[in-house]
């Protein structure tokens, strides 16, 4: 039987390209609107494959993926050099929300809307991409600043409280050393394994939940003390770490720790007034935990004593934990590596 509502699908390379761009545009803005492929595949007279397509386009290149093609620019030479350095400076400088454009990071689609926003050129998302790879970008997952972070207290802390710390400790015969705490869970993983395409590797571990505490400090003369704990990190287990670590070196010591409230606790502080002669504590500024050497630390252990160890229960995690990070302490080289990376080579000896 013929059926009289067979829906004739048009070739929408025969349309001019702006009637491609509108369709595309309109097609993405149904489906937004909850409408399905297929739907908006019958609305617009077009295959549903083709919509399928539009829509993969602009979730990895914008709005800017669904631009009709500029016909007869050759690549590369739709810029000129001085539009280049515009866009390279204002990538390195600013995010894109504070040039009015609806992203949060720079992606290629973001990329494309600044060019037609600043010089009212259109350039395909495979065309930005070769660009940002022509300026030496690449694609980078970003690191989370605070949004209280103070620059200037951190300038201030590098330029001016940091050298007076070294100069003190100089004085007094102290070592410097860097503390912080972590937590660490089963549930935590790193890595990546090797599997066919299409075929996601699994790899399979107990369905426990259960996880401990470290607290550590290092130097950069290659020294570290840690604690590994199961209780909740207070005042009391600090103390207790505090009394080891004094113990354990034969010259006073200058911690340098972030603003942790068990760090400023007043049974803290009353226990530092009366150890002055074997410790003193130092603060970093707020919100900047990549002032920290130890930092470093915490993502070696999570990552190769952890996240690829698998242990099956915690007694297993544990063992796992204080091996490395004896071992670690037995290496004193990779412990002054730690402070090679670029935001703490100013704790350098």
């Amino acid at each position: 039987m013929e059926n009289k509502d067979k829906i004739e699908f048009n070739d929408a390379r025969s349309f001019s390209p702006e009637h491609q761009e509108d369709i595309r545009k309109k097609a993405v803005h149904a489906i937004q609107k909850g409408m399905t492929q297929t739907a908006v595949a019958e609305l617009f007279c077009v295959t549903r494959q083709a919509v399928g397509k539009w829509i993969k386009a602009y979730r990895e290149g914008g709005v800017s993926a669904l631009y009709a093609k500029t016909q007869g620019h050759p690549p590369g030479e739709l810029l000129s050099e001085e539009q280049k350095q515009e866009i390279f400076d204002t990538i390195i400088q600013t995010t894109p929300d504070q040039n009015g454009l609806p992203y949060m990071l720079w992606t290629r689609g973001a990329v494309a809307e600044l060019i037609w926003q600043r010089f009212g050129l259109r350039r395909a998302p495979q065309t930005i991409g070769g660009y940002l790879r022509q300026w030496g970008f690449s694609s980078q997952k970003p690191a989370r600043r605070a949004l209280e972070k103070d620059p200037q207290a951190v300038t201030q802390w590098m330029k001016q409280e940091y050298p007076k710390i070294k100069s003190k400790a100089a004085a007094e015969g102290a070592e410097i050393f860097w503390g912080d705490e972590m937590g660490l869970r089963s549930t935590h993983h790193s890595g990546s394994t090797y599997g066919l395409k299409g075929e996601t590797p699994v790899i399979s571990n107990t369905g426990k939940r259960f996880g401990c505490n470290v607290i550590a400090t290092i130097s950069n003369q290659g020294h570290l003390f840690f604690m590994v704990f199961k209780q909740m990190f207070n005042s009391v287990i600090f103390l207790e770490f505090l009394t080891r670590l004094i113990r354990q070196n034969n010259h006073k010591i200058f911690l340098i720790l972030d603003r942790h409230p068990v760090h400023r606790a007043q049974s803290v502080e009353k226990w530092i007034e009366d150890h002055d002669s074997q410790i003193s504590l130092f603060f970093l500024p707020s919100y900047s935990p990549e002032l920290n050497p130890v930092e470093y630390l915490n993502q070696d252990v999570k990552s190769n004593a952890v996240g690829k160890k698998r242990p099956s229960n915690l007694i297993e995690m544990l063992a796992n934990l204080r091996s490395y990070l004896f071992s670690r302490q037995r290496t004193p080289k990779i412990v002054k590596n730690y402070f090679q990376a670029t935001h703490v080579q100013y704790a350098l000896a």
